[in-house]
């Protein structure tokens, strides 16, 4: 056999040769990016990772991230809740994501701030996912307070492939990928179906999910050309969050319903470009998006006649560029690297409402708002390479935000607009090739609903309502280290410290988000990779947070605050032809209220894989919650209503359930 290991900008390639037999394994990890990275916690995930972790959910990807979680606690097609560095970050309020130079998260959204939906996505089609966790990088803007991930779509496919996939509870998936060679460039079509009941009583989650990606790499211009068509259909029934008294007095089990009639529908349609020549990157895009969903968090509480059941609706357009050019200045004493660039991101909301149902039938409407929400971005980033190991980076950020908010409720109407500058440094120090150390620290924020800027009186009570501000800032710091060896081990460690001037959290009988109080965290965070021999890797992934409320009394904890998330994973190459691997993923008590009494019960979940391939074909065999745990993907405490309850109702956690132990089995073709 015939090995060959190549270093490239994104991640590792380990090639081996035998037979007719091309097998290329992609290892992000394994680049320990000393010299590369601008933190201790920033990384690259690369496609054979993603392509050998087991995963219940195509959102999973992210938690490749270190210190990140991915959970759920309503339907399939819905947006995943994240946790990472302390946060309950709902649908990602303080996590930034990116595909394609396109942002994901949603402003203003109808159902949380920075809503992240990721289900467009098809992992098969992504090269690399790059992170940072913090906001070190001018780059960094809205949203990535806690950290960022920038998705890359693959430029080069390994294989053509068609993939096929069954399981437990009529789960059904189909893949095709292929590229041709063009006389200009290269054309890249993907296409993914998914089907899915789920395992809930009484319910079917009947997911009929559907995207399709065609891809353009040329030259043009004397650069480099991508041209990205991405669209995505997706339909789905909820099995929402119970209380755990219903469960308890035998109403419903574990894995049952109050509300059966929940669920809804989403597509996203996307056409981007991005070119690059020389020392300028330029990239567009242009989004068309819905969002139709009907929850049910309370039951009773507020209607007793017709039940809580509401309607979120969200349609919007999405328009957006960013361009930055690099260039380098020199003195006798210090080489200088710097990148200049602007933004802009246009939302035109046609529509984000609220509305009160019953089985899906309109009632009456709570709120309705047509919203124009525009961003303008700068910022200048000069790295200074002050010796062969030494590096300082400076950078400066100016973001300007404009809203029009034009809502049914007249005196809810109205125009704002906020600004902020943000200063962001890093030090670099590489002692060998193999140790660096890292001290950052920078200005971040995330924006608030535009429609909380302008409200006058609650759509609900009619009582005068605080309005808020549009941008909130936060600060954080970090210093850590890097121990690498590509050939075997990649170690990293960062102590850091966060603080946002209003924490944003998820209110749970509302099913939204809402501003709260400043808040202040710090936390150690622990990654370890080791490369043991040709058949064997472990990985260890720890991260240590402590949240708080930044007010002087004792009921300042941070509801759906994560103390602890771990995970740790064991890969066996068998042969030339078989892998394995087997990975554990812990969560720890979760605080549910701020006083600190109510805390959910740790999260311990095992997953497990293994394949078998030859030269056109691949088998793989998915154990997903191996040990079948009863544990919770989420917890929230707080009021609901069931019949025959007191008006006020009861307060209590409220649950959705990991999904237990299924098996799923692919089979590809590769040619």
């Amino acid at each position: 056999m015939k090995n060959v290991v190549i270093l490239s900008i994104s991640a590792f390639y380990c090639t081996a040769s035998y037979a007719n037999i091309e097998t290329i394994t992609v290892y992000g990890h394994r680049d320990g990016l000393i010299g590369n990275s601008i933190s201790a916690s920033s990384g690259i995930i690369g496609q054979g990772e993603i392509q050998q972790r087991p995963m219940l959910r195509s959102a999973e990807m992210l938690e490749l991230i270190p210190g990140m979680a991915v959970t759920q606690h309503s339907g399939s097609g819905k947006a995943n809740q994240y946790f990472i560095r302390g946060f309950n970050l709902d649908h990602s309020t303080d996590f930034a994501t990116s595909i394609e130079g396109m942002p994901i998260n949603m402003r203003s959204h109808g159902h949380g701030q920075g809503y992240t939906d990721l289900n467009f996505i098809i992992p098969e089609a992504i090269s690399t996912i790059n992170y940072q966790k913090g906001s070190y990088s001018a780059s960094q803007g809205d949203f990535s307070s806690a950290g960022s991930a920038q998705f890359k779509l693959a430029d080069n496919l390994k294989h053509q492939q068609i993939e096929l996939s069954i399981g437990e509870d009529n789960y059904k998936r189909a893949v095709v990928l292929g590229s041709t060679n063009l006389k200009t460039g290269r054309l890249i079509a993907a296409a993914e179906w998914q089907g899915y009941d789920g395992p809930w009583d009484k319910i079917n989650e009947d997911v009929n999910k559907k995207n399709a990606l065609l891809r353009y790499i040329g030259k043009a211009l004397n650069g480099e050309l991508s041209i990205s068509a991405m669209a995505y259909d997706n339909t789905w029934n909820s099995a929402d969050q119970i209380p755990k008294r219903a469960v308890t007095q035998g109403l419903i089990n574990q894995l049952g319903s109050l509300d059966t009639t929940l669920g809804g529908n989403s597509s996203r349609y996307s056409l981007s470009t991005n070119w690059q020549s020389g020392h300028v990157k330029a990239s567009a895009y242009i989004i068309n998006y819905d969002l139709n969903l009907y929850s049910n968090f309370s039951y009773f509480l507020n209607d007793p006649i017709n039940g809580d059941q509401f309607n979120q609706q969200d349609s919007r357009s999405i328009y957006g560029t960013h361009v930055s050019y690099q260039f380098d200045t020199q003195t006798p004493a210090i080489n200088m690297q710097h990148t200049a660039g602007i933004e802009l991101r246009h939302d035109d909301i046609n529509n984000v409402g609220l509305y009160n149902t019953k089985a899906r039938k309109r009632l009456n409407t709570v709120r309705q708002d047509a919203l124009k929400q525009t961003s303008y971005s700068a910022y200048w980033e000069s790295k200074l390479l002050l010796t062969p190991k030494f590096e300082a980076t400076a950078g400066v950020r100016y973001d300007y935000f404009d809203t029009n908010v034009t809502s049914i409720t007249a005196v809810n109407s109205g125009k704002t607009n906020d600004d902020l500058i943000n200063f962001k440094a890093s030090l670099n120090y590489r002692f060998t090739d193999l140790l660096a150390a890292y001290a950052n620290w920078g200005q971040s924020f995330h924006s608030n609903d535009a429609r909380g800027s302008t409200i006058t009186i609650d759509p609900i009570t009619e009582e005068p309502a605080q309005q808020v501000d549009l941008l909130v800032k936060s600060e954080g710091a970090e210093i850590g280290l890097r121990f690498a060896d590509d050939k075997k081990y990649n170690i990293s460690a960062a102590l850091w410290w966060l603080t946002l001037d209003s924490e944003l959290l998820f209110v749970g009988d509302a099913g939204n988000t809402e501003p709260s109080d400043a808040s202040k965290r710090y936390g150690l965070e622990l990654s370890a990779y080791y490369w043991i021999n040709d058949k064997f890797s472990l990985d260890l992934e720890t991260s240590f947070t402590h949240s708080r409320l930044d007010i002087n009394d004792k009921n300042n904890y941070i509801e759906g605050a994560v103390p602890v998330v771990a995970s740790t994973g064991l890969n066996w190459h068998i042969s030339d032809q078989w892998q394995s691997s087997i990975r554990v993923r812990h969560i720890g008590k979760r605080t549910l209220t701020d006083d600190g009494d109510k805390r959910s019960n740790p999260l311990t979940v095992v997953n497990s894989a293994i394949s078998y391939k030859q030269t056109h074909w691949k088998i793989d065999l998915e154990l997903l919650n191996l040990f079948n745990s009863t544990d919770h993907d989420i917890d929230y405490y707080y009021a609901s209503r069931l019949p025959g309850e007191p008006a006020q109702g009861v307060e209590d956690n409220h649950f959705h359930p990991i999904e237990p132990r299924t098996a799923r089995l692919s089979i590809s073709l590769l040619f």
